[in-house]
């Protein structure tokens, strides 16, 4: 099943301050409290490539995006949106291209949903997603929310020698000395998989550094 689904009704999820009353309530189990909602942004337009089945270029045209602890989400207004398990967001960036800033996101699609752990096909297949903000100033807090919900679902299959230091697992484009793919170094013998380079490659062309 790809990572990337169609859905017509929000994940369950609760606000920041109701998740904060519940856990300092001390509940029985703190698995039964609900996914936080790290940040709404209204008027979001999207653009998948490829285009997701049965999500037309109108339902992508206008909506909101939910980020929330258990998955990141898009509602259009038409009442069709699509979630995207955090696992299968291999990098997410701040972009600056001639169209327009946005993030801009590579999703590994046989990562599959976490509620749904039959994929087994080990080819990767990629997909582009990118968020415009109508208010570019939400630009920075939307990727700082993705990048904590992010820190929340770390790859399992990373051996230890692979992990990345978490300081390096995501890059604000305008943080003073940030470059793409600061984890890759060049030295000699290390190598890019063929993902990493292609997304090399992507970004390289896409984003402005000051």
């Amino acid at each position: 099943m790809p990572a990337t689904t169609l859905i017509t009704s929000l994940p369950t999820f609760i606000s920041a301050d109701e998740h904060k009353t519940l856990v300092g309530s001390t509940p029985a189990s703190f698995n039964d409290i609900p996914p936080k909602l790290c940040h709404k942004e209204d008027n979001v337009s999207v653009s998948l490539d490829p285009p997701l089945d049965n999500f037309s270029a109108e339902d992508a045209a206008h909506g909101s995006l939910y980020v929330i602890e258990s998955y990141l989400v898009f509602m259009s207004t038409s009442g069709r949106g699509f979630q995207i398990p955090y696992p299968a967001i291999t990098l997410h960036a701040i972009s600056r291209a001639d169209s327009g800033p946005s993030i801009y996101c590579q999703l590994d699609d046989s990562v599959g949903s976490p509620d749904d752990p039959s994929t087994t096909d080990d080819t990767i297949d990629m997909r582009e997603l990118t968020i415009v903000p109508q208010n570019q100033s939400s630009l920075d807090p939307i990727f700082e929310a993705l990048s904590t919900c992010a820190s929340l679902h770390p790859d399992h299959n990373l051996s230890s020698d692979e992990e990345m230091d978490d300081s390096n697992a995501f890059l604000n484009p305008d943080e003073p000395g940030a470059g793409p793919f600061e984890v890759f170094t060049g030295d000699e013998g290390q190598e890019l998989s063929e993902v990493g380079r292609a997304a090399l490659e992507h970004l390289e062309s896409i984003i402005v550094y000051p």
